[in-house]
């Protein structure tokens, strides 16, 4: 174990009692670097478009089948229950507020942070180990503007633009059980969930969006750039990227819904 580093414990359990204030700080301090690269210096656009297409084209795929499921899932089972005492035909207001208030924006971003938050901490952690970032630095470059801007912002365009589309999906999805097994009809399941959904109800999915793509975003950047110990820390670090990330959704998910309810 002579080649772990300091930062071994902390990548592997980066909740632990010991170490979350330190965490804290120094996640809030890459937080402030990358603000103050992303708005002080002109960003890389082409670096950013790539970063749109590793983070929003790849991860269409798996989060159409998610959304189009869970929509399936929620209608069929809503859908049974409610037929017990004759009330089916509210079943496109409960799939069309659930999906866009809580389960799509909810869902698409533990998908997109399993996917794309390992990606990046490995990534970063293979560039940290192999001394690539201590090159970029030696070059005169700053890798929090070179590394970090980019994939969070990526993510922050991105990911509220998946959820829109887990929108549409989940309820299409909610639709197609309404019309095969609860015999609805579909201008039925059309009008009677444009008369449930608000702005309000959209927006706050997108709302909770944006603050789950920084926290997925951070998180993975901060987990990568300070990976040590060869491939052993790398999938330390991935590990960790994972479980923090998703944590910090469900636990934001909470908060941001009390705060978009009371508004």
């Amino acid at each position: 174990m002579a080649n772990a580093g300091p930062g071994d414990r902390e990548i592997a359990s980066p909740f632990a009692l010991g170490h979350i204030f330190v965490t804290t700080g120094e996640v809030a301090e890459l937080s402030l670097a990358a603000l103050r690269q992303g708005v002080r210096t002109r960003r890389d656009v082409g670096l950013v478009v790539e970063q749109l297409d590793q983070v929003g084209v790849r991860s269409l795929s798996i989060v159409n089948l998610t959304a189009l499921f869970m929509g399936m899932v929620l209608a069929l089972q809503m859908g049974n229950f409610l037929a017990k005492f004759g009330a089916q035909i509210f079943i496109s207001r409960i799939v069309g507020v659930s999906l866009l208030r809580e389960l799509a924006p909810v869902l698409t971003a533990l998908m997109v942070g399993g996917r794309v938050g390992a990606g990046i901490t490995a990534e970063l952690g293979a560039m940290s180990v192999t001394e690539q970032i201590d090159a970029i630095r030696s070059l005169g470059a700053d890798p929090v503007r070179k590394l970090v801007v980019p994939r969070v912002v990526a993510l922050l365009i991105m990911l509220p633009l998946l959820t829109a589309i887990a929108d549409a999906v989940g309820v299409a999805g909610g639709c197609l059980i309404a019309l095969t097994e609860l015999g609805l009809s579909a201008e039925f399941y059309r009008t009677t969930l444009l008369q449930a959904l608000a702005f309000s109800d959209f927006f706050s999915g997108l709302g909770k969006a944006v603050f789950f793509a920084y926290f997925i975003g951070i998180i993975a950047c901060y987990n990568g750039l300070r990976v040590r110990g060869g491939a052993d820390g790398v999938g330390k670090a991935t590990t960790a990227t994972v479980v923090a990330a998703s944590v910090s959704v469900l636990v934001a998910d909470f908060f941001l819904s009390k705060l978009f309810l009371s508004l």
